[in-house]
């Protein structure tokens, strides 16, 4: 194994080694013929054609930032194409391969291992520094890279904080809320007492949530040992993590089964005294018009952790921006990508969308809003899935969800850890 050359930047084995040395030969060959490869049209201009999906940005957003790059960029026009998220997959694995296709992809940050190992993503870690990366909240950085190298720039993130009401909280006597993981659950016992309320409601299958203790004890959902992939559930850090999850969740009644999605958690916290709900700030606005009885009545903070000050570990899901290594303006996509996660245009989103901006410098521009601020404060101790290209198959399949309730439904924790790290196991290998 190399030596690290920087807190994000290594090389896992010499097949890893031997991929950097490809990739930094083909770098020099798009550096050299970025001329030749613009899209130029009939009267000199070039169009860099960028895929966003649907619900990143407002269309005054995009339209000003399209303004604004072109006028910084005189010759370059941009054309932006908003997609929808299902079936989104086949359609950037046909753009990779063609060549026909945008010369910038928004992706979901779960994705990117899958498209790196499809092959003609371009690979962005020798231009790290300059896209500001050293500034990068981890969490974010990590979700764009492969074997240490970084192939998604960071767009923008979201993750899960908890949601709670003020009147109950008020009510049980709890003056703010909870810094760490033991108040958390002894504040929560409290609020499970009066007659038909409930401490919480966590849905017996959040495996989202279960991520965040797992790492919170120093565990892992999965691990990488010389190119292979294996599941880690039942090592004693997760648990550890899993012990967590089932004493919190025991305070609320949700069902073991039970997802975020069936039943909807956010219209059963709107109709239920229920004192705390694990979710993305922007629920609370959902929950609301559901029950307008609530407006006023819910706050926020993050999930709390171990000690005092530092928040709990969270899945941070999000955007980042990628390019086709056959994309036909590299210069221009470059530039444009390089604008959208600049320091200005990431505060102006930040504001405008109540997204987690790519640096934690930034996050200042969300602390006029609770919510928001409770999440960029989360995102501090940010975490991505293992960065496996079946990652998309083990969700979709998900082990995670059956032994989360097996567990709460009795089974021994460790026997039901071991059969579900031997799924993972396979499913992460391309297996059935």
């Amino acid at each position: 194994m190399l030596t690290r050359t920087s807190p994000r930047l290594y090389a896992r084995s010499a097949a890893s080694a031997r991929r950097a040395l490809a990739f930094a030969m083909a770098a020099v060959l798009l550096v050299g013929g970025c001329g030749a490869l613009s899209d130029s049209g009939g009267d000199g201009t070039t169009t860099v054609d960028v895929w966003l999906m649907k619900g990143s940005l407002t269309d005054e957003f995009t339209k000003d930032f399209v303004n604004d790059y072109e006028s910084r960029n005189p010759g370059v026009e941009a054309s932006v194409t908003v997609h929808e998220w299902p079936g989104i997959n086949k359609k950037v694995h046909k753009a990779l391969r063609s060549g026909d296709g945008p010369d910038v992809i928004e992706v979901g940050n779960t994705q990117v291992a899958e498209y790196v190992e499809a092959g003609g993503v371009r690979n962005f870690t020798t231009e790290v520094v300059d896209l500001g990366g050293d500034d990068w909240i981890d969490g974010l950085a990590a979700s764009g890279q492969v074997d240490g190298y970084q192939f998604g720039v960071p767009f923008y993130a979201a993750n899960r904080v908890v949601i709670y009401r003020k009147d109950l909280f008020r009510q049980a006597g709890i003056e703010s809320p909870p810094r760490t993981r033991e108040q958390w659950l002894s504040a929560t016992e409290l609020l499970d007492g009066p007659p038909g309320q409930q401490g919480i409601y966590l849905p017996g299958q959040n495996w989202y949530v279960l991520a965040g203790f797992i790492w919170d004890e120093g565990g892992d959902l999965a691990v990488e040992r010389s190119g292979r992939w294996a599941g880690e559930v039942d090592s004693p850090e997760a648990l550890r993590g899993m012990d967590f999850y089932s004493r919190l969740q025991s305070y609320g009644e949700a069902r073991p089964d039970a997802d975020e999605a069936d039943p909807d958690e956010l219209q059963v916290f709107a109709k239920g005294e229920i004192a705390q709900l694990i979710a993305v700030p922007g629920s609370a606005k959902l929950i609301t018009d559901t029950n307008p009885e609530l407006a006023g009545k819910l706050g926020f903070f993050p999930v709390p952790g171990k000690k005092a000050g530092t928040p709990g570990a969270v899945f941070t899901g999000g955007s980042v921006l990628i390019m086709p290594e056959k994309s036909d303006a590299q210069e221009e996509g470059y530039e444009f990508i390089k604008q959208l996660a600049s320091d200005d245009w990431q505060q102006r989103m930040a504001r405008t969308m109540s997204f987690v901006p790519n640096k934690s410098t930034l996050t200042g521009a969300l602390e006029s809003e609770p919510g928001a601020a409770a999440m960029a404060k989360a995102a501090e101790n940010g975490r991505a899935t293992p960065a496996s290209p079946h990652w998309g198959d083990l969700e979709a399949r998900n082990p995670l969800k059956e032994y989360q309730t097996a567990v709460l439904r009795g089974a021994d924790a460790r026997k039901a850890a071991r059969t579900a790290s031997e799924k993972i196991t396979r499913l992460l290998s391309g297996g059935p």
